[in-house]
């Protein structure tokens, strides 16, 4: 049996190896050691009654905490943070990439068998999930499939070299070579000169694009996929998941390009359900609902659902109770016709994508409040940004939305603080973890009390939903209901009182009583009459 301690000295030896050209022959060591220690850590299995919904935690882990000093947040750092996230609520956490790469972000990969060694090693990920799923807590990870680093040993041997096998893992043209020029993703042309040659890269000259009309491709990244799932992962984010097949936008969209990627999606799944046949799949399909629906037949559990972000935050902007219900119900008629019932939404706010929620909001905390008690009152897996639940600012470039979580107040140097990157939008300390856990109405003790909400009400968790009209602008409310129960929810969006009469229904009676109240010394029913203080939460049975 191979240790641990072997196994993480075989990873180095690999990663030594790329200075040699010897890439293949540390990659198959490398994933040889993985698979002899692998029974040490069992991934989570799960039957899918026994799959309930889970709140996610998105993690940028060079931005979290860090247990070295060097100044850049590690696996050991997310280790070591498991208890607090585990107080807060999370079920789940998401890791942006964690792969080897020439970028602070990691989106461009340049081996897919390594952990990135400015966050340590194969054997710290191994103890994060284990640690991980002592709690409870599952953990999924970023997979970047669609294109590699243009620093990837693959791809520097591919287009030197017109004989190299890898040649035809990318699109690469002569120069003069007439092409497709428009582009479906970035800006600017999707194609890249490099001597006598031009290759394809849809979202930056620094990652190629990988060719998966090549079955060696395909294969090469269902072994990426079962190599990480037999480390104990127990799922991925899948980015860029629409961009595998239809570089260009006026192919995008296609019959046969949607096809196409269905159909490799689907291989993947299989591949994949050889390590671990309940894995979580969850792709980053940034488009309509009708675009992400094909991605769920046999494919992925969840597309992301950016729309729903971008209602919620407005609702919250703008003090108005919008008929999200509505909404929601057309898109998963479509959802489940495609997928034959088998899904589960995942909603979010914002990501690292994304201007962060409370900037979006003007830093009004009153608001940010009510957008995270829409979200968490819905149907599926929440995703939670990092430092949402302190009210973290920031708007682009993306590294001023990828700042360091702020644990200690200003000007305290406590060890684990990162510092990789200056803090632009989060220096003042008044949105920091050390700050807000001892105010009793923090925003942070807000996503713990509706984390809390969702644990112990089963309709929140795992019900389905359906609308439940109010005539009154500023609130806003939906029946959430399973086979043992149901619940009605409503949120006074306003900065001012609401009373509000609730109909008793035909189809589901009376609400007569108060489960949860955001503000329940406030929050008052009596005789089909619910009076809401300002920026509050109700459930009633």
């Amino acid at each position: 049996m191979i240790g641990l301690r072997h196994m993480t000295l075989v990873i180095v030896v690999m990663l030594m190896s790329l200075a040699s050209g010897c890439f293949d022959e540390g990659k198959d060591a490398a994933k040889q050691s993985a698979a002899d220690s692998s029974e040490k850590l069992v991934p989570v299995r799960w039957e899918a009654d026994e799959q309930p919904s889970r709140v996610y935690y998105e993690i940028f882990v060079r931005s979290f905490y860090d247990t070295n000093g060097d100044g850049i947040g590690d696996l050991n750092g997310v280790t070591e943070k498991l208890d607090y996230l585990q107080e807060l609520g999370v079920e789940g956490i998401w890791l942006m990439p964690i792969t080897a790469s020439p970028s602070y972000h990691g989106y461009d990969v340049t081996d897919y068998y390594a952990v990135n060694p400015d966050y340590g090693t194969l054997e710290d990920l191994r103890n994060l999930v284990a640690e991980a799923h002592k709690r409870d807590i599952l953990v999924i990870a970023d997979l970047v499939v669609n294109h590699t680093s243009s620093e990837h040993p693959w791809f520097k041997e591919a287009i030197e070299s017109k004989d190299s096998p890898y040649r035809d893992w990318y699109t690469i043209k002569a120069a003069e070579e007439t092409v497709p020029s428009d582009n479906a993703a970035g800006n600017g042309s999707p194609w890249h000169p490099h001597g006598s040659s031009k290759y394809l890269g849809i979202f930056w000259e620094g990652m190629p694009d990988l060719n998966f009309a090549n079955e060696e491709v395909r294969q090469q990244f269902v072994e990426i996929g079962k190599f990480w799932l037999s480390q104990g992962l127990d799922g991925f984010r899948l980015d860029a998941a629409k961009h595998i097949f239809g570089d260009f936008s006026s192919s995008q969209y296609s019959e046969a390009v949607v096809a196409d990627n269905q159909r490799w999606w689907q291989q993947f799944r299989s591949g994949l359900d050889e390590v671990n046949d309940g894995a979580y799949l969850v792709g980053e399909i940034w488009d309509s609902p009708t675009v992400v629906a094909p991605y769920l037949s046999n494919a992925f559990d969840s597309g992301f659902n950016f729309d729903l972000g971008e209602r919620i935050i407005a609702a919250a902007r703008d003090e108005r109770g919008a008929d999200i219900a509505f909404t929601l119900k057309r898109i998963y008629s479509v959802f489940e016709k495609a997928s034959n019932g088998q899904f589960v939404d995942a909603i979010f706010l914002t990501n690292h994508d994304q201007n962060r929620v409370m900037s979006l909001l003007g830093n009004n905390k009153q608001h940010a409040a009510m957008a995270a008690s829409i979200l968490l009152t819905l149907p599926g897996n929440p995703f939670l940004y990092y430092g949402e639940e302190i009210g973290m600012r920031g708007m682009k470039p993306d590294e001023s939305i990828r700042e360091p979580m702020p644990w200690m107040e200003a000007n305290d140097q406590a060890a684990g603080q990162t510092t990789w990157e200056e803090q632009r939008y989060n220096r003042d300390g008044g949105e920091s973890v050390e700050a807000m856990k001892h105010e009793q109405d923090s925003l942070l003790n807000h996503y713990r009390m509706l984390l809390q909400w969702r644990k112990e009400e089963q309709a929140l968790r795992n019900g389905s939903i359906d609308e439940f009209t109010i005539d009154n602008e500023k609130v806003g409310a939906y029946i959430r209901m399973d086979s043992r129960s149901r619940v009605l929810v409503v949120h006074n969006m306003s900065g001012s009182e609401q009373a509000v009469e609730l109909p008793s229904s035909d189809k589901y009676g009376a609400f007569d009583r108060i489960r949860f109240a955001s503000q329940p010394d406030k929050t008052a029913l009596h005789n089909g009459k619910l009076s809401l203080p300002p920026y509050s939460t109700a459930v009633l049975k």
